[in-house]
């Protein structure tokens, strides 16, 4: 008999997350049925989608929601061998059960070198998240200039690097000054501590005069408002995220987007990667191979221990991770 852990929304987040709203649960788990795997998780992912999609998509006491990478203990299904490491999407838990159906295999080219947990970001879904909005939402053109927020951190930093890959000029910014010297690590062209300006709209006209073509948001907000008015005309925008509001218990108010949009002529366009999920196998091995030569490269925020998913969950959310925050098991 195996008994799984697994962290469960005790109560539904009223503002920032607390320890208390979480809780601690034992599930044992029945023997396996032919066709069915016994998997452990190594690593766990956490992103700040979790925070929204809790309220909108889980009931109290719903175990947290969330992907995995794990191992395969024990299999009654001839498709996968014991030992395979799979991505699941089975939400915070050491161990569980499956048919297989809902789980990715790693691709059969990821290097022994390479850690197992860039499955989970550079070369998971922020990375996907990353090279199709790029690609397919900002529409990027060699030689344009592309503006990311939040740049430090899971995706932003994989936008950054693709846009470079792509010809085009980066500005990035981030909250910390360490994640400002990151980003000019890793190619930014321009980078800047959003924190610490005197003015977000001088410290985005110095980076760029001439304006952005692209605009790549992952915050929302105040942010998105005054970057909006820094588009060049005919400018097109990615909505990936609004991390600025999803701890919002009253919604925020304008400014209001309508005049800089209808004036400059701009495209803005919200987006959910799995939108191209028929395609995860060309993104994963783009984002593989530009990783494998060195041409994307990665931090990982690794907290030790299931115990501590809320806390490593919350610092996330206060953007204390540089690059990926994954649990390490």
């Amino acid at each position: 008999m195996v008994v799984a852990k697994a962290w469960i929304l005790k109560k539904h987040f009223d503002g920032f997350p607390k320890t208390s709203d979480f809780d601690l649960k034992k599930i044992e788990l029945p023997d396996l049925k032919d066709g069915e795997l016994l998997l452990e998780s190594v690593f766990l992912s956490v992103d700040p989608y979790m925070r929204p999609y809790s309220r909108r998509y889980m009931k109290e006491g719903d175990i947290m929601i969330g992907t995995q990478v794990a191992r395969i203990v024990e299999s009654k299904n001839p498709t996968f061998a014991v030992g395979a490491f799979v991505v699941g999407n089975k939400g915070w838990r050491t161990h569980f059960i499956s048919d297989g159906k809902d789980l990715q295999l790693l691709p059969s080219n990821w290097p022994e070198s390479l850690p197992k947990s860039l499955a989970l970001g550079t070369v998971g879904m922020p990375g996907l998240t990353a090279y199709f909005g790029l690609l397919e939402v900002c529409k990027m053109k060699p030689g344009e200039t592309v503006l990311v927020n939040a740049a430090a951190g899971a995706v932003g930093s994989v936008v950054g690097q693709l846009a470079k890959i792509g010809g085009c000029k980066v500005v990035g910014c981030a909250g910390s000054d360490d994640k400002v010297a990151y980003l000019k690590k890793i190619g930014f062209d321009e980078a800047f501590n959003y924190k610490t300006v005197k003015s977000l709209d001088e410290a985005l006209s110095k980076a760029s005069p001439d304006g952005y073509d692209c605009f790549f948001d992952n915050v929302g907000g105040e942010f998105a408002c005054v970057a909006i008015n820094q588009m060049k005309k005919y400018g097109r925008i990615a909505v990936c995220g609004a991390i600025s509001q999803y701890n919002d218990s009253v919604p925020q108010k304008g400014p209001y987007l309508q005049l800089p949009m209808i004036l400059k002529e701009l495209q803005m366009e919200g987006f959910i990667v799995s939108r191209w999920n028929h395609r995860r196998e060309e993104g994963l091995q783009a984002l593989l191979k530009w990783v494998v030569e060195g041409k994307v490269k990665y931090h990982e925020q690794v907290t030790e221990g299931f115990e501590n998913m809320p806390v490593a969950f919350m610092g996330m959310l206060k953007g204390e991770n540089l690059g990926k925050a994954v649990v390490k098991v």
